[in-house]
């Protein structure tokens, strides 16, 4: 039986994509690092799951396996800091934790596919595409991963494995907690979204839920905005 691959999977935006993906019936892989978590999650959703650490490239290869019918890559981390404060080590980890899983979902998801076709779904940011004091570092790579994915995009085409990406704003998950646990950081940054409220891990889900299901088999190369307007939209 074919299968969805989670990278990230206990995540909040991760886990509402694993809930959903059994919700319409598909089998689930969950994939991550802590296997407390991850066998709590497989536990309540009907799922299975592996250990893995994504920014290494033949651990996720080893793990994905052969049944692949899609995967999402939904490990990330968010730094907020001027270049002139980011040190090496924060520029490094960011990196890491962003594009290499990319490209590791990438690279690991087309040898899994190569033969039969499918659905690969990286996640980026708002961030990456307008201009935000003090995301640097996470624009940066999050732009590689949209720059990424559309030229798996057609590397992969004639194979029929579809390569699309996310870019979320501000989403309501523990990764963004800093800033929604500060009632000022929450009123400026909700303010900047032009409908009026920040995300929910539901609303990212459902769009990768969306661009990773088969019946939408004619969509490669899409950057899709799930950001309450923050990426393209000035409110009044």
């Amino acid at each position: 039986m074919s299968v969805f691959a989670v990278i990230g999977a206990t995540g909040g935006i991760g886990s509402a994509v694993a809930r959903r993906l059994r919700a319409r019936g598909f089998a689930v892989r969950l994939i991550g690092r802590n296997e407390e978590r991850l066998a709590l999650l497989a536990s309540e959703i009907g799922a299975t799951y592996a250990v893995a650490d994504a920014t290494r490239v033949l651990e996720l290869e080893a793990v994905l396996g052969a049944d692949l019918l899609g995967v999402v890559n939904c490990a990330g981390s968010l730094l907020l800091k001027p270049c002139h404060l980011t040190s090496e080590a924060e520029w490094e980890q960011v990196i890491a934790t962003n594009l290499t899983t990319a490209y590791a979902t990438v690279r690991a998801g087309a040898k899994a596919m190569m033969g039969t076709g499918g659905s690969i779904v990286l996640c980026a940011t708002a961030a990456a595409r307008t201009g935000m004091a003090n995301h640097e570092a996470v624009a940066a790579a999050k732009g590689g991963v949209m720059g990424l994915a559309l030229s798996a995009a057609a590397t992969y085409a004639p194979r029929r494995i579809r390569v699309n990406c996310v870019a979320p704003g501000l989403v309501d998950t523990p990764l963004a907690a800093r800033i929604t646990g500060n009632a000022a950081a929450l009123e400026a940054s909700t303010a900047m979204h032009a409908l009026g409220r920040i995300g929910s891990a539901e609303d990212v889900a459902s769009g990768i839920v969306w661009l990773l299901d088969p019946e939408n088999s004619w969509v490669t190369g899409q950057v899709l905005g799930i950001d309450g307007g923050l990426g393209t939209v000035r409110p009044r």
